[in-house]
């Protein structure tokens, strides 16, 4: 496998591109954390993308780069079925894991999944790289993890060039958009539970790197990928770091655990997507782990430099008070 030039690998650097196929390449969910990235990253190398994302008047910045952004949703078949037509490879990074009504984690995570690997088999695409998730397993306490692992089990008995991603929590979602944003808006943090356990965190433009050598490289140079940042950090420290670097006193409020696990019983028939994560956030720190200590082995592997959540913070408060700068002027 070629390694990439550590001195020249950056927190931003792609990878190197070697013998980069032109065949086109399917992502779906491609305006996520992890999908729009990739596009970007795909188109730099010259790659034909084809961009699939439920709402394509939020993808105009992957059509300007030369993208077909197409509309498609995972509990649409046929959709999926158009999509995948003269793929030759797909790139599955769209989840529901808050979702409800249509948009439930079954009808996305796990039937949607399925139609989209039999959709991909049929157009005859030969690769398929579907984002699971680190500690997805069919013992996992919460179902979403459960289902993630079922479906690797059906991409890998698909007969299709299969490979796995299984990232940690997205710093976009679970360091910032989670915690982070409502700490510079407000200055408060709303924690549930103490919010005291380790979890790892990675930025999601790392991830996309892995996901383009999956794409890209003849053989993979993996079948399944464990990736996750060096950082473990409970939300109240994440918290903290915000409002440590924004020069702010935090004020954290803290649901019970136990009030959350009630309301997640509630909300369930209406609103699933909110009961797992009540459920997930009020689970004792030990009901399962959020560690991932192989950050530096993937550094060393692959020549690069994960961002740190440190700099993935701190790249956050310059862009709220460039925002909030351009505001006042």
């Amino acid at each position: 496998m070629p390694r990439m030039d550590t001195a020249a690998a950056s927190v931003s650097s792609p990878p190197a591109d070697t013998g980069t196929p032109r065949g086109l390449t399917l992502v779906v969910g491609a305006t996520g954390a992890l999908g729009r990235p990739v596009v970007k990253l795909l188109r730099e190398r010259g790659v034909p993308v084809r961009a699939l994302c439920r709402h394509p008047d939020q993808a105009a910045d992957l059509s300007a780069i030369g993208a077909e952004v197409v509309a498609g949703d995972l509990t649409d078949p046929v959709s999926l079925e158009r999509a995948c037509r003269g793929a030759e490879r797909v790139l599955a990074c769209a989840h529901s894991i808050l979702g409800r009504g249509r948009w439930r984690s079954e009808a996305v995570d796990d039937t949607g999944h399925r139609a989209l690997i039999d959709a991909a088999r049929a157009a005859g695409a030969r690769r398929f790289v579907y984002t699971s998730a680190l500690g997805a397993s069919g013992e996992h306490p919460i179902d979403f993890f459960r289902t993630k692992q079922r479906i690797e089990q059906a991409v890998l008995a698909s007969g299709l060039d299969a490979v796995i991603l299984r990232p940690s929590a997205f710093m976009e979602h679970h360091v910032h958009g989670f915690n982070g944003a409502a700490v510079l808006a407000k200055g408060k943090a709303s924690l549930i539970g103490p919010g005291t356990k380790p979890r790892n965190f990675v930025w999601a433009g790392d991830v996309a790197r892995f996901a383009v050598l999956a794409l890209l490289e003849d053989p993979p140079p993996f079948r399944t990928l464990d990736i996750g940042g060096h950082d473990h950090l409970s939300n109240h420290e994440v918290a903290t770091l915000y409002a440590r670097e924004a020069g702010i006193a935090l004020r954290a409020s803290h649901l019970p655990a136990g009030v959350a696990r009630v309301m997640s019983t509630l909300a369930s028939p209406l609103h699933p997507g909110l009961a797992r994560i009540l459920r997930l956030l009020s689970l004792p720190d030990a009901a399962f782990s959020e560690r991932f200590d192989g950050a530096g082995a993937l550094e060393q592997r692959f020549g690069l430099r994960l961002k740190r959540v440190e700099d993935f913070v701190r790249e956050r408060v310059a862009e709220h008070r460039a925002a909030a700068a351009a505001s006042a002027g």
